[in-house]
């Protein structure tokens, strides 16, 4: 990559400061190590677009790590899900692999720790360990388990290994220091014993590293140059070190594995409206708040992408808000500009009326029926025309109609004219009215000469407002589900007082029921759609071929501004 072609974010710049003090370019690799404990979210896919984007930039493998250590809580589903998002963000990895994939080396590591007196087997309970480890201001006191005998320390770690002791009888601990600064080098746990079945490994193993002695180690075997992470393992980074001196040192020869990996950190970007914990996600999921890792209010990757958000979209996204050093809040309408950005370039235009009143034209011939041409998209030529079916009884948008308008609107009113969309000019005449006063129809006249594309004069006539419509005896009824902030915090998180569940917004899902122009009718599952002049929708997966269900991805502008501004 030339550094002359665009500005250095920090982590650029220390992967540039290695190249120059020796580091063989082809032997950068990176990595993204996601534990399998969940689905990913839109925190993720920033550091998903770092570590792929640097690959890319650096013309450099970049590994898929699973960091697999926690059976409890880890699942194949999750695995799968990880893949299948970083598939659709259009990012490919260089080599699958588990923390698992290294479980045998790593207990060997351990064994040699130990005969080195570099790990003991701790008998506490761990209430008795969380005292003896002391506080931030106080330093810790040693385990009385401490100085085991090697021995000893062998013959119960291979036990624990053989699942002879039942959870939390015993764990193997680093001995460090109990009297450093950084608490998480206050004597480490490298191993503690779960009885529960790995996705990968079944039953074979009864005890499982820790994320320290794993992660780390996991980078070397793998040989990765550059272990970026957020910034709150930066007090892991002193153990990660460590580890890995007391392997390079001592365990293996420098000939063998050449390349030390450098962690470095990254702080997290939060977005305003939503929560990013997997914690809390998996609550939102669990307690029904919404309707699943996927539900197109959740901040995972899978949420958006049923949204109707577009790939390109969110890798715009990343990049537009960059790297930085220090955590802060990223507004959701940033994200949200950037899909509307990218779905005007990319999706075809159509008619749909979502709040619907009857128009009558009545001077429009009886069981006349018109088929019109429709431009599929203002951005994009190559999509062409479709042909859209008008007659004398249309649905139009309510809120383009007032019987009495003041001079701001230009839309349909009595007396007035407007153009309805690839179609003809009318005139507002009359409305009829419920018994509560409500408006039921609205009847107008036409200017048969006026016909969009017709070439007359008339169809040349300038008017000061265009609506949409759609043919009331060839619209199709779908469902359509109106998406907003799950949060009606700006920072759920923010408050920690409150439970963050306070926060959620009772008005986050609208379904209504929508009449769309009969194009739609062969639409298939995630295609997206510029509703003309109300938004972007996509066909949600719940969709079938008797009953069209659309998500609405965003609308064609930031709205929520505009709310927040008046109260």
């Amino acid at each position: 990559m030339s550094t002359e072609e665009k500005s250095l974010n920090f982590i650029e710049q220390i992967i540039e400061e290695d190249l120059k003090n020796g580091l063989s370019k082809d032997k950068l690799r990176f990595r993204f190590p996601p534990e399998p404990n969940g689905y990913l979210h839109v925190g993720h896919a920033s550091a998903i677009c770092l570590n792929f984007g640097l690959g890319i930039d650096y013309q450099a493998p970049v590994n898929l790590r699973f960091d697999d250590t926690n059976p409890a809580k880890e699942e194949q589903e999750y695995v799968d899900a990880i893949k299948r998002d970083i598939e659709w963000l259009g990012f490919q990895w260089d080599k699958e692999c588990y923390a698992s994939d290294y479980f045998q080396q790593l207990y060997d590591w351990a064994v040699e720790f130990i005969k080195a007196g570099k790990a003991y087997v701790d008998s506490q309970s761990s209430e008795d360990m969380a005292i003896q480890k002391g506080t931030p201001t106080l330093h810790g006191t040693d385990s009385p388990y401490r100085n085991r005998s090697v021995e000893e320390n062998l013959d119960l770690f291979e036990r624990m290994k053989n699942g002879e002791f039942e959870e939390g009888t015993h764990i193997l601990r680093a001995k460090i220091s109990m009297n450093a600064n950084n608490m998480l080098m206050r004597d480490p746990i490298m191993y503690r014993i779960l009885k529960k079945p790995h996705h990968r490994t079944g039953n074979d193993w009864c005890i499982y590293p820790m994320y320290d002695w794993a992660h780390g180690e996991s980078d070397y075997l793998e040989q990765i140059s550059h272990s970026f992470c957020t910034l709150e393992f930066l007090p892991h980074r002193e153990l990660y070190d460590w580890f890995l001196d007391q392997i390079q040192s001592e365990l293996v020869s420098d000939s063998q594995l050449p390349v030390r990996p450098k962690q470095r950190e990254f702080a997290r970007r939060n977005l305003s409206h939503t929560v990013v914990s997997k914690r809390k996600l998996l609550q939102l999921v669990e307690e029904n708040h919404v309707t699943g890792w996927d539900d197109p209010r959740m901040s995972t990757i899978s949420g958006m992408r049923r949204r109707g958000y577009p790939p390109m979209a969110i890798r715009n996204f990343a990049n537009t808000i960059g790297i930085a050093k220090r955590i802060n809040l990223i507004d959701v309408s940033l994200l949200e500009f950037c899909v509307r950005e990218e779905l005007n370039k990319t999706t075809p235009r159509v008619m749909a009326v979502l709040n619907p009143v009857k128009l009558v034209i009545t001077n429009y011939p009886e069981g006349k029926q018109e088929s019109l041409d429709a431009e599929n998209s203002p951005e994009d030529e190559s999509l062409g025309f479709r042909k859209v079916p008008f007659s004398k009884e249309l649905y139009i948008e309510r809120e383009d109609f007032q019987e009495e308008a003041n001079k701001k609107f230009f839309r349909l009113s009595l007396g007035t004219e407007v153009r309805l969309k690839n179609a003809y000019i009318i005139k507002g005449e009359s409305v009829i009215k419920d018994a509560t006063g409500t408006i039921t129809e609205i009847h107008c006249t036409y200017d048969e000469d006026s016909r969009s594309g017709s070439g007359t004069e008339a169809s040349q006539r300038k008017v000061k407002g265009t609506i949409h419509w759609v043919s009331i005896n060839h619209a199709i009824e779908a469902e359509i589900r109106i998406y907003d902030r799950l949060f009606t915090h700006e920072n759920p998180d923010g408050d920690k007082e409150v439970d963050f569940k306070e926060y959620i917004n009772p008005n986050s899902l609208e379904v209504i029921t929508g009449y769309l122009e009969p194009s739609l009718a062969t639409a298939k599952n995630s295609d997206q759609f510029q509703f003309q002049r109300l938004g972007y929708y996509c066909v949600d997966k719940d969709s079938s071929a008797q009953k069209l269900v659309f998500n609405k991805t965003v609308g064609l502008r930031d709205t929520w501004a505009k709310v927040e501004s008046k109260e």
